[in-house]
This record gives structure tokens, C-alpha cells and sequence, in this order.
């Protein structure tokens, strides 16, 4: 089992930066493989908790050196739900990359923990009698102080759920459970690493040195 480590995150950073110099991407420090993997990119303001800018990564393993290249771009700068990330807000971010692992179906939407599963829920909306999915990592909930009932009913609501949601609804979910290891960095962590193990502090055109 592949874990989440330092230099992803770095190469996520890498990734984003040389996309706003216009060059080509350092190569990774870390080994190819193939796994389901998550960028999170957050803004840091004014000692508030980090607000999120993007996220998206996929739940099919895919080779991870391209993965993290490609959603490191695709979560800072096409997350629907946000504006695209600028290149004056890279020292506020906080980059976050999780590798997912043991999937599970779960007996029913009850069927899991608050800070140890993540959760992909699949149901037919009874209003549309579309189908409907959507994910929150294992964190998610944790973080938002939710009870499992609670980050049920919101994913509901992320999958394009509007409706009311009741146990006669909730009980249509297929749910599949997973871990996830995961590792993050502040920007003036990266800046602070790559100069330490590059010898120069990397750079943005138009953004002045921190």
C-alpha cells in the first residue's frame, strides 16, 4: 500500500506553478503506481480555518504521477463549484493529496464511521428517477462536526438531491465505504522545502517573493 507523502503534495505545488509561469512541470519524487487519488486545495485567511478552493481526483485507481499532475490543475482551476485558483492566492493555499484504499460495500447508509470512512453514496432520485453519486472523504465529516446522519443527508444534497430527504429516501443509498492516507502542506511549507532541496526558492511571474 502506497501512502500519501510530502513530495506528492510538493508536486502538486510544482504542477500549479509552473502552469502559471508557462514551463514544464519538475519530474516527481516519488514512484509511479496505480491508485485512487484526491487533490484539496484550501485557502488559509487571516487565521480562519482553511475555506476549500477545489477538489476533485477520481475513485478508479489510475497511474498516480498523472493523476496528481492532472488533478492538481483540474481541482485548482475547474472546480465547478469555485472560481479558478490565482496565482496571487498560492501563498494562502494549503495543498491536500489522498491516496484511497479499502473499498467496502457497506450493509446500509448507517454502515460506516465519522473520521475513519470515506463515502461514495449511489441512489435513483425518487422525483427525477435519475441516478445519483457522490463522495466525501474520510475527513469530511470530521471536520464539519457532523454525525453520520447529518454527512448523509449533505452528500444527498452534493449529488444534485434536492427533495426532502427522510429514512424512506436515505434507505435507496448503495453505499461503499474506504480509508484513505493523506498528506498536507501549506504553501510556505513548499517554498521552504524546495529551497532546502533545490538551493532556490521557486517563483511566480508577478508574484512577489514571500
Amino acid at each position: 500500500m502506497v501512502s500519501a507523502n510530502r513530495e506528492m503534495v510538493v508536486y502538486c505545488f510544482d504542477t500549479l506553478v509552473a502552469h502559471y509561469n508557462g514551463e514544464e512541470v519538475p519530474p516527481p519524487a516519488f514512484d509511479e503506481g496505480q491508485h485512487p487519488l484526491f487533490v484539496t486545495w484550501k485557502k488559509v485567511v487571516n487565521g480562519y480555518e482553511p475555506r476549500l478552493r477545489g477538489c476533485i481526483g477520481t475513485l478508479a485507481p489510475r497511474g498516480i504521477v498523472n493523476g496528481f499532475k492532472d488533478y492538481a490543475l483540474t481541482s485548482a482551476l475547474r472546480d465547478h463549484r469555485f472560481p479558478p485558483i490565482q496565482a496571487k492566492e498560492l501563498p494562502l493555499l494549503q495543498c491536500t493529496v489522498s491516496i484511497l484504499a479499502n473499498y467496502e460495500n457497506a450493509a446500509n447508509y448507517l454502515d460506516w464511521e465519522v473520521g475513519k470512512h470515506g463515502i461514495i453514496i449511489e441512489f435513483t432520485d425518487p422525483d427525477f428517477n435519475t441516478k445519483r453519486s457522490a463522495t466525501y472523504l474520510p475527513e469530511v465529516a470530521a471536520q464539519e462536526g457532523w454525525t453520520i446522519i447529518e454527512a448523509i443527508d449533505s452528500l444527498m444534497k452534493k449529488a444534485g438531491y434536492n427533495g426532502a430527504i427522510n429514512d424512506s429516501v436515505r434507505n435507496r443509498i448503495r453505499l461503499t465505504r474506504y480509508q484513505s492516507t493523506l498528506f498536507a502542506m501549506h504553501y510556505s511549507d513548499y517554498v521552504n522545502y524546495v529551497k532546502t532541496t533545490r538551493g532556490v526558492a521557486p517563483s511566480v511571474v508577478g508574484l512577489k517573493a514571500h
